[in-house]
């Protein structure tokens, strides 16, 4: 028996496109009864802002052929999968192993409706634009509560991460993660590639670690954060990303990464905004990111944070495990483990 399928008529800039959608009345977030079709409807509503933020870069989609309900399993499609309509575009990346291939862009609202199609969920976009994918457009940080810590002192961190942030002669923008945690954005003029803007996020958050070494951690390894907020400074790697301005999240109250000014912060409630409720939030508030990117900021300050660093003994960090090597790269074993005879200087293994 064929599927249930309708056709949407979307409005594009350059006109309208009908988009197949199968199953409409499948339950996307089961817990409050969000279907395929009402998803649907929430991307139209907010493709201007979305793309304003996620727009015209690589994406990486999050599906689930199952919704969000347990023992779902996520898949992620980077490349243009087979069949892909021509109103979906696509420009070729290179990967942190020099391999290259297209990767998916989102340019226009059949183009986010069609991903709904595709049972995508969470949306990943890229730090840089599809017009030169090697250098971004924004530094990005995220604070991520450890166990015994929650949203506020996230919000906390936040705060003093805006300082630190304003001081290296950028700008911060903020945003929910649509879990437990915060996003925070700085606009940067594209003239550092991902290494240099990787290395300003370490020295931005050494400088914040510095200012409370009780709240927040740069330790990348779980044994040693303690009860304070990580800062992530991986997630500023190339082909490293976080859910996209105002793209839901796969939990079960359908939540939403969403902007916010900062003065809303304290006392913030994130699970407030979801795929029903970000709507009528945009129509009474509009989008505090709608200006974002008018007046980037550069990273040189903290360039030169991380050369006073360095020149103090502090060097890299380490990368994620998928990554290649890196050089000076910190021993990739979790300290409790380490036996300081097995590596040499430059974080290799040394074999007996």
């Amino acid at each position: 028996m064929a599927s249930e399928r309708v056709t949407l008529t979307v409005a594009d800039v350059d006109g309208e496109q009908d988009v197949d959608l199968s199953s409409p009345n499948k339950l996307v977030w089961p817990e409050v009864g969000i279907t395929k079709a009402e998803f649907a409807d929430y991307v139209q509503t907010v493709a201007d802002p979305f793309l304003n933020a996620n727009g015209n870069r690589p994406v990486s989609l999050e599906r689930f052929r199952d919704g969000v309900k347990k023992g779902s399993e996520a898949f992620f499609s980077k490349n243009p999968p087979k069949g892909t309509p021509d109103f979906v575009d696509a420009v070729t990346v290179t990967y942190n192993s020099g391999r290259q291939h297209p990767q998916i862009v989102l340019n226009r609202p059949s183009a986010i409706v069609w991903a709904v199609q595709m049972n995508t969920i969470v949306f990943h976009p890229w730090a840089s634009l599809a017009s030169d994918t090697d250098n971004p457009v924004e530094l990005r940080i995220d604070l991520d509560p450890q166990l015994g810590t929650d949203f506020a002192d996230a919000v906390t961190a936040a705060h003093g991460l805006r300082e630190v942030l304003r001081e290296g002669g950028l700008e911060p923008f903020v945003k929910t993660s649509g879990n437990r945690g915060l996003h925070v954005f700085c606009p940067i003029e594209p003239t550092h590639e991902f290494l240099d803007v990787r290395h300003a996020v370490i020295a931005a958050g050494r400088e914040l670690e510095r200012r409370m070494p009780d709240q927040v951690t740069m330790n990348w390894w779980k044994e040693e954060r303690g009860e304070r907020i990580f800062v992530d400074f991986n997630q500023a790697n190339r082909d490293r990303t976080m859910a996209g301005a105002y793209s839901p999240r796969a939990l079960p109250a359908a939540t939403v990464s969403t902007p916010v000014e900062w003065d809303e912060l304290d006392g913030l409630d994130p699970t407030k905004f979801t795929v029903r409720s970000i709507p009528a939030r945009l129509a009474d508030v509009g989008d505090p990111w709608a200006d974002m990117q008018k007046s980037p900021g550069r990273i040189d300050t903290l360039l030169g944070w991380w050369e006073r660093d360095v020149e103090n003994g502090l060097g890299e960090l380490s990368f994620p495990p998928e990554f290649p090597k890196m050089p000076g790269e910190p021993p990739r074993v979790q300290p409790s483990k380490r036996v300081a005879e097995n590596w040499d200087a430059e974080g290799n293994r040394v074999d007996d």
